[in-house]
């Protein structure tokens, strides 16, 4: 993180200057869970909410309609289309990426009414009469289901995310999203330009499902204090958690925190109470005590599948460190 967050000329140190850092622990495409160290709130509320709402993606904005004689009306299959995640991969790899580059807003493209600078062109044609002389026997009976695969894209690079990962598309029923179903006699004929934004503007370019992060715990465990208690009053320590942060060593039966502590602390007063029915005086130590740290922070990020995670979180990083420079640009103008 140190080198997203850089100002833009070498200054004096400042007081209580504080370096972020970021330590990954476990990383998947479409998830990405990391510990957010050595900072505060601010900067973790920042991120999270960068990730939210300012990280830009691609999304369809604009439907023209040629036909359409399915039970859904414009409006209704228009704003289905909206919500699917557009994945954009750069050339020369296999990751759906950041888009600002390659990309510019429609309202900042020179064009009259959309170019390939700003926008990207899918086209749906599916006639239930024609796709069904092809179906096995077995299925032509049944409805058919109209997908993200059957939008065609004009742009190689960009193309709808139809599933969040392999397991999701194994699965799966269909071969795509669903979109609408077509009987005998109906068709669905249309036009879709996706545009990119920023889900500050609407949710449907949002790159992220879940976007969350919790307060690391402090277990302090007071191994002189614990020596009072039996291995019955132990073991009521340890079932009076209901997040279950707590074991006992089977080698010398003293008090432990668990592994995953870190993932099921909820700070619940009921560990508070069991031990302040042990104490034999109310002012007397805690045998345990659990509390959220103030500078560190475990993050979990699920995408949508427009993004892969780890470059929601690169793309996040780089909006920070844009705002970062533009504040520092304007307080130098201020000064002079």
């Amino acid at each position: 993180i140190e080198k997203f967050i850089l100002p833009l000329k070498k200054k004096k140190k400042m007081p209580q200057q504080r370096f972020p850092k970021i330590e990954i622990l476990s990383i998947q495409p479409h998830h990405i869970q990391f510990i957010l160290s050595e900072t505060d709130t601010s900067m973790a509320n920042a991120i999270r909410r960068i990730m939210i709402a300012e990280v830009p993606t691609l999304a369809i904005d604009l439907v023209e309609y040629a036909e359409n004689s399915s039970v859904l009306n414009d409006e209704y299959i228009a704003h289905r289309l909206g919500l699917l995640p557009i994945r954009y991969v750069p050339e020369g790899s296999m990751r759906g990426g950041d888009c600002h580059t390659a990309f510019l807003p429609h309202t900042e493209c020179v064009c009259y009414d959309r170019c390939p600078r700003c926008s990207v062109e899918f086209e749906l044609d599916v006639d239930f009469d024609k796709v069904n002389m092809t179906r096995p026997d077995q299925d032509r009976d049944l409805p058919l289901t109209v997908t993200s695969r059957d939008l065609i894209s004009n742009n190689i690079l960009v193309a709808p995310a139809h599933f969040l990962n392999e397991e999701e598309q194994d699965e799966a029923h269909d071969e795509g999203i669903s979109i609408v179903k077509l009987g005998p006699g109906q068709n669905l004929k249309l036009k879709a330009i996706a545009r990119m934004g920023i889900s500050k503007e609407h949710a449907k370019w949002c790159p992220v499902a879940v976007a969350t992060y919790r307060f690391w715990p402090i277990i302090t465990i007071n191994d002189e204090a614990c020596q009072m208690l039996t291995m019955e009053q132990k073991q009521e320590l340890v079932e009076a958690c209901p997040d279950r942060i707590l074991e006992l060593d089977e080698i010398t039966g003293n008090l432990v925190a668990v592994e995953n502590a870190y993932e099921m602390a909820t700070y619940t007063e009921d560990l508070k109470v069991a031990q302040d029915a042990m104490k034999k005086r109310p002012e007397d130590d805690d045998f345990v005590k659990v509390e959220p740290s103030t500078d560190r922070f475990v993050f979990s990020v699920e995408t949508t599948g427009a993004m892969d995670a780890e470059e929601v979180l690169f793309s996040a990083l780089r909006v920070l460190k844009d705002r970062m420079n533009y504040l520092a640009a304007e307080v130098e103008k201020l000064k002079d």
